[in-house]
């Protein structure tokens, strides 16, 4: 008996209806991003070992997926590394190569390697999978899309506010209701300071960015794990649960800072950000959250999240500055700043919302019916006609029963139904049937055309 096929877990294949709400989705991210000065670029789905470890700290380096080297790389090992029994070991010396975690070390890696023909500050766009060896569960999968937008080359907080319009520009196209929450890593280093656990800044965020996941009590297990002490947890818990209007938050944050330090600096950069977004017409709400982390190490700046208003799920889109990640690859003294947003993610908030508008999910817009070879041939001379016109249609490939055809193009959405029989044959006609209401029409076939349009 032969196995059932499937796919591994948290991979899914995608059907031609569920495609079509996914190219929406890209098509709209894509559309945004060429409107705000971005170009594209791709990169391999695969990258050295070398320039991916180390960049997402200690839990991110779990979750790399390695690729295992070719020929015969176990017979080159020493014998007592094979009978070792130490994973870790073995898998860095077996595999040079993994598959990208996100986009943007990466991207990191391409301007430091191309940065003879790149011109500053160089605005790109990257629309590619990516692969994590996560747990799967709902809304978290091993291999997702992120559609990610960054500049680098730039200081400016300006980029921070175009990256907030961007966000609010595609989920209102999109028509989904988010909440987009800012931070920024230099208040959290600030608050590190504050509570005297400068050294644990890395715990202290890593704990946090899973408030949502835990609750504040596993956020203070987890950091009193990792070695934080309780009075520094009972000055940090208010601080995460910190309530108020964006402006009433940073004055409070403000005021426990020193004057010269990463926390004050931090507020008044999340300050002008948020100041210069309140003189834009930003339809979705803007959020300073002090218990935003992102987790992710390289960030050093500004960091972004945004949530679905209407669906329980993970961040649909997330990102931040980045002041030194070029630097591990050789080229210092460039910053940039980035958002990813999370195709599959925003997918599922959409199927959830019925917010996918109806013309989506149709490709063909008119479909020929089939009566014979004479009418096939005159319909044929019409669909070369209407696809010159820039007009999707098809002829149903087989004469057969006018229940079936019509069938098809019901299963397939397919809103307009043409026609041409033996009398519409004599008269140069077509009877046209729009499938939504049922409503027929027998039209001269030059207006064919016109008609659709």
């Amino acid at each position: 008996m032969s196995q059932k096929p499937s796919v591994p877990k948290g991979t899914r294949d995608f059907l031609p209806v569920e495609m079509a709400g996914r190219n929406h989705i890209f098509d709209t991210i894509r559309n945004v991003f060429d409107l705000y000065g971005y170009v594209p670029i791709e990169t391999p789905a695969m990258e050295n070992l070398s320039s991916l470890l180390g960049k997402y700290g200690e839990e991110g380096d779990k979750l790399l997926f390695r690729i295992l080297n070719s020929g015969d790389f176990m017979g080159k090992l020493p014998e007592k590394t094979k009978s070792s029994g130490n994973s870790s070991i073995l898998a860095n010396m077996i595999c040079d190569r993994g598959l990208r975690y996100d986009l943007t070390v990466p991207f990191a890696r391409f301007v430091v390697q191309h940065r003879s023909k790149l011109t500053f500050p160089f605005k790109r766009y990257q629309i590619q999978p990516v692969w994590r060896a996560d747990r799967p569960q709902k809304g978290r999968y091993r291999e997702f899309h992120q559609c990610d937008v960054d500049v680098i080359g730039s200081d400016s907080l300006l980029n921070e506010v175009e990256l907030a319009r961007i966000i609010d520009d595609v989920f209102v196209r999109l028509g989904v209701k988010v909440v987009i929450k800012l931070n920024n890593r230099k208040v959290l280093t600030g608050i590190a300071g504050m509570i005297g656990q400068q050294d644990k800044l890395t715990a202290i965020t890593v704990a946090i960015d899973k408030l949502e996941k835990i609750g504040l009590d596993g956020v203070c297990l987890e950091m009193a794990e990792k070695g934080i002490s309780p009075e520094a947890i009972d000055k940090l818990k208010p601080l995460i649960v910190m309530t108020g209007s964006n402006s009433e938050k940073l004055e409070k944050l403000a005021a426990l800072f020193d004057i010269e330090g990463p926390g004050r600096e931090g507020t008044r950069e999340m300050k002008e950000v948020l100041d210069m977004l309140s003189l834009l017409e930003i339809k979705n709400r803007v959020e300073f959250d002090v218990a935003l982390a992102r987790g992710l190490n390289y960030y050093t700046g500004t960091i972004f999240e945004v949530k679905s208003a209407d669906v329980e799920i993970g961040s649909i889109c997330g990102g931040g500055r980045y002041d030194d990640l070029t630097g591990v690859f050789g080229q210092e003294g460039l910053s940039g700043v980035g958002i990813s947003f999370g195709a599959d993610r925003i997918y599922d908030v959409m199927m959830q919302t019925g917010g996918f508008p109806s013309a989506v999910s149709a490709s063909t817009r008119l479909m020929f019916v089939n009566f014979g070879k004479k009418e096939a041939a005159a319909c044929l001379l019409l669909l070369e006609k209407l696809c010159k016109s820039g007009i999707s249609a098809e002829l149903y490939p087989d004469s057969v029963k006018l229940k079936k055809q019509m069938q098809y193009a019901n299963n397939l959405n397919i809103p307009f139904v043409a026609m041409i029989g033996e009398q519409e044959l004599k008269d140069g006609t077509v009877t046209l049937k729009d499938m939504k209401t049922g409503a027929q029409q027998t039209i001269p076939q030059e207006e064919l055309a016109a008609k659709l349009e």
